[in-house]
């Protein structure tokens, strides 16, 4: 049963890692400065809740 638990828990990291923020440039070019300062504050917002979902399978996985 953890590892099912553990195995969902993952997903988060496969599909938060990957979220659109390059959908605001692909609408419109012309915002490309304006937006890359909100596209490192995302990436970095996303690659941490990536961790702390890994966080999560690892504690599912050898803590409990």
């Amino acid at each position: 049963m953890k590892f099912l638990a553990a195995g969902l828990v993952t997903i988060t990291i496969i599909s938060i890692a990957g979220a659109g923020i390059g959908t605001a440039l692909a609408r419109d070019p012309d915002t490309e400065k304006k937006l890359f300062t909100y596209a490192l504050l995302g990436f970095a917002l996303t690659e941490a809740i990536a961790l702390f979902g890994l966080i999560v399978a690892f504690l599912i996985l050898f803590a409990l």
